[in-house]
């Protein structure tokens, strides 16, 4: 039996070629994602499409694709101005191309063009989608709906050390101008690239088992690209914050638009500046009320007094009175002034004691014990209250009062 007829391998590529160059002979528009995205260091950029099934999230197609270094200079800066996004993974693209076909190479995509204003559009309905998840499982708002600590001073950080928002933010809170006292903690998170969401997440699951310790959460970054943003429009992490059970403050230093975890967080600020300054005036409005409450007791117990001054005088001028115009009936007179002062009395005693009650209570409000004992101490110096740090020096010796007990220490460094 002879052999069948046979063509080389290459023979078979070359016809391939032919057809696909005859069949696919000018550039078409196609949509895909990108899986895989390398730039080589001759400015070449070696890519992987797909496309998901909507339904199921299986790869239905698959292919290599290139943009060659005289394309990519003017495509890149182009699609990443345009969409505030880097040209990465995850991202859909709808792109020009020519297919190529070479008998070692097989096929691939040459990249022509780009048209960003589709990316814009898939990037705003895949936030739209992840905000109508949120809101459809019932969560969207549940981290606003917890109750901020009357005296938030316990902050739990996550950022990186390195960012310069951190210092920013630190600088701004340790120094504030009120001399108030807060107790920092940095947990290390990864702010920009592929590992933002999982490292944000771990270090709120550290916070998470000392929750007790903190009283909110403070997510800061600071400066850096915006194309870094895309991380903080996460379903997984935006889910996971308005499940945690401490307030989330975000300060992210972009001032133009919210991300979805701003959205979900207790309170957004702009940047890690104005995140310093929320803490500050929410502690410096308690001192303020604290102030006022006191103020407030002491001219109540002033006008008590007075008051009570006042209505003596007015008694003791009407026993004064009665006394000359009654001196004839003594018997009547004496029975009649008894009886009013009696009454009169009676009726102060009574009041006295309604005003001093709420005096006790005023008092309490703006009792340092009851702050003692929610874990705050207070600092002496020469029998006086230290508010404000700068005011100390080296060699003082200051004692520290808890609630319970207290404890004297010299002071080694000044802090500016």
């Amino acid at each position: 039996m002879a052999a069948p007829e046979a063509i080389s391998l290459y023979e078979l590529n070359s016809r391939i070629r032919a057809i696909l160059d005859a069949g696919i002979p000018d550039p078409v528009w196609i949509t895909a994602e990108i899986s895989d995205i390398t730039f080589n260091r001759n400015g070449h950029c070696y890519l992987e499409l797909i496309e998901k099934d909507p339904g199921d999230g299986r790869i239905l197609a698959r292919t290599r694709a290139t943009i060659w270094s005289t394309t990519l200079r003017i495509l890149r800066p182009y699609f990443e101005q345009t969409t505030g996004r880097e040209l990465g993974v995850g991202i859909k693209v709808m792109v020009r191309v020519t297919v190529d076909f070479h008998e070692v190479y097989s096929i691939s995509l040459n990249i022509r063009d780009i048209e960003p204003t589709f990316t814009i559009g898939e990037l705003a309905r895949q936030r739209q989608l992840i905000i109508r998840r949120l809101e459809e499982a019932g969560v969207f708002d549940m981290n606003k709906t917890l109750e901020m600590a009357l005296v938030p001073q316990r902050i739990a950080i996550i950022t990186s050390p390195t960012a310069a928002g951190y210092e920013d933010f630190e600088n701004q809170i340790l120094h504030n101008q009120g001399g108030y006292v807060f107790y920092l903690k940095l947990f290390r998170a990864v702010m920009q690239g592929e590992e933002t969401v999982t490292s944000i997440m771990e270090a709120l699951d550290k916070i998470s088992g000392y929750r007790d310790f903190f009283d909110l959460v403070v997510i800061i970054r600071g400066g850096g690209s915006k194309f870094d943003l895309s991380s903080f429009d996460n379903y997984d992490l935006a889910y996971y914050v308005t499940q945690f059970p401490l307030p989330v403050i975000t300060g992210i230093g972009h001032e133009q638009d919210d991300t979805i975890l701003d959205l979900v967080a207790h309170t957004r600020c702009k940047t890690p500046t104005a995140a310093a300054e929320f803490l500050i005036d929410r502690v410096d409005e308690f001192y303020r009320s604290l102030e006022n409450i006191t103020a407030e007791t002491a001219d109540l117990a002033r006008n008590l007094l007075a008051g009570q001054k006042e209505r003596i005088s007015v008694n003791m001028n009407w026993l004064r009175l009665n006394a000359r115009n009654f001196r004839d009936q003594k018997t009547m007179a004496l029975d009649l002034i008894r009886q009013r002062a009696g009454n009169s009395t009676s009726a102060f005693i009574k009041l006295s004691r309604q005003e001093l009650v709420r005096m006790e209570q005023f008092a309490s409000l703006s009792d340092p014990v009851r702050l003692l004992k929610r874990g705050y101490s207070l600092t002496f110096h020469n029998g006086k209250l230290v508010k404000n740090a700068g005011r100390l020096k080296t060699g003082d010796k200051i004692t520290t009062r808890y609630s319970e007990g207290e404890s004297e220490s010299v002071i080694d460094k000044i802090n500016p």
